[in-house]
């Protein structure tokens, strides 16, 4: 079989689990057998410019995000008529939708979908968003593929018309090389905050949105910050600095101010996951398969989830899971891996780390993603992984 050719069509390339795990794939396919192109519906972005990085062409339509763009459509189409393109892979929900529509009209070989969140709650995004996710369940039927990275998205996706017998889950994977321990961190972190080295550190990393729920981390710091003098907490993401109004208005009113850390977005998250005694994550919904749990696992950090998409799944005896929106059960569950102590948490990191290399190394992931591609061309519907 020739070299298969894939474009990857996404809505932009600026930061997201989505974005990070389409930059991982891209970069590690066998180049032998597959061609990568990456379009960006808006813009091209940090996590762009790593993939033009790594010499692999990215494209741009330049379309405004939230609204439909004639102009941009074309430009898609004209770039899929002029490409000899076998497979378009898109990720997110718009995404899915112009792949489709666009693809078949453009007569490509095969289009696959790709679903990355689990139960969301539409009343906090756009009509249009809302519009999108209701007509793709309509025809999802025309897809050759739709590739699921949870259980639970898989599951949710079903139940709102989707085409089971289209579905591949696939997980995420992580690069357990660039996400790994270091002894160093610690201390470097806690000397940047301006904190001894025996604090203790509990982090998020996520950007600020409202499926993440800072607030719910936000109100359980405050709960374990009156019990715990020696207890910090470092949130990390777009979004999450001085200029947020509620995040500082909430830790004004609650004298945070010297115990929530704001870094904002970093480029050296693996070092920052590395130097935490805790990594929590916080999602209210829609979390398919958290990037951030598997990384800081991977760094040989324990972690608390609240149950929502698979995260009770990725992290299974090796943290704890609390309920979503309850910062109580968030704050317990925070005063129990403190109470273990450093050695009782580095035990459980090790379990993680190991967890990780098992079950999501993202070699293994890369390898379904190929043994997908080419199984569609050859016209088996089914994975030989």
């Amino acid at each position: 079989m020739d070299r298969i050719i894939i474009a990857h069509l996404i809505t932009d390339l600026n930061t997201g689990g989505a974005e990070r795990m389409l930059e991982k794939l891209v970069s590690r396919m066998d180049r032998n057998r597959f061609r990568s192109i990456v379009v960006s519906m808006t813009d091209i972005g940090p996590i762009g410019e790593n993939i033009i990085a790594e010499k692999i062409p990215v494209f741009n339509l330049r379309m405004i995000s939230g609204r439909a763009n004639l102009i941009g459509t074309a430009r898609y189409f004209r770039f899929l008529w002029r490409a000899p393109v076998d497979i378009i892979q898109s990720w997110l929900y718009h995404a899915d939708l112009l792949g489709l529509l666009i693809g078949k009209l453009a007569r490509v070989k095969r289009v696959v979908w790709g679903i990355r969140c689990s139960d969301m709650d539409f009343k906090n995004y756009r009509t249009l968003t809302n519009m999108t996710v209701k007509l793709n369940s309509k025809l999802s039927f025309m897809t050759d593929a739709i590739v699921v990275n949870s259980m639970i998205g898989q599951k949710v996706h079903r139940e709102m018309g989707y085409r089971e017998e289209k579905m591949f889950f696939i997980p995420n994977g992580f690069d357990t090389e660039k996400y790994r321990p270091d002894n160093s961190a610690r201390k470097r972190l806690r000397d940047q905050l301006g904190l001894q080295n025996d604090a203790i550190l509990i982090g998020i990393v996520a950007r600020w949105d409202p499926m993440k729920d800072q607030m719910n981390f936000l109100k359980a710091a405050s709960l374990l910050a009156e019990k715990l003098d020696s207890v910090h907490f470092v949130m990390v993401g777009l979004g999450i600095d001085s200029s947020n109004k509620r995040i500082m208005s909430f830790m004004n009113n609650r004298s945070l101010k010297d115990r929530i850390h704001l870094l904002g977005l970093r480029n050296d998250v693996s070092r920052v996951m590395a130097a935490l005694d805790v990594l929590s994550s916080s999602s209210a919904y829609g979390e398919g398969f958290s990037n951030t749990l598997g990384e800081a696992m991977a760094c040989g950090i324990p972690c608390v989830a609240t149950d929502v998409g698979d995260s009770a799944r990725i992290v299974g005896e090796t943290g704890l899971v609390v309920p979503p929106k309850n910062p109580e059960a968030l704050a317990n569950a925070w005063k129990r891996l403190i109470d273990i102590g450093q050695e009782g948490r580095r035990g459980l990191g090790i379990s993680a780390r190991k967890r990780i290399q098992e079950h999501f190394e993202i070699s293994k992931v890369v390898k379904q993603y190929e043994g997908l591609y080419t199984s569609l061309l050859s016209n088996r519907q089914s994975l030989a992984l």
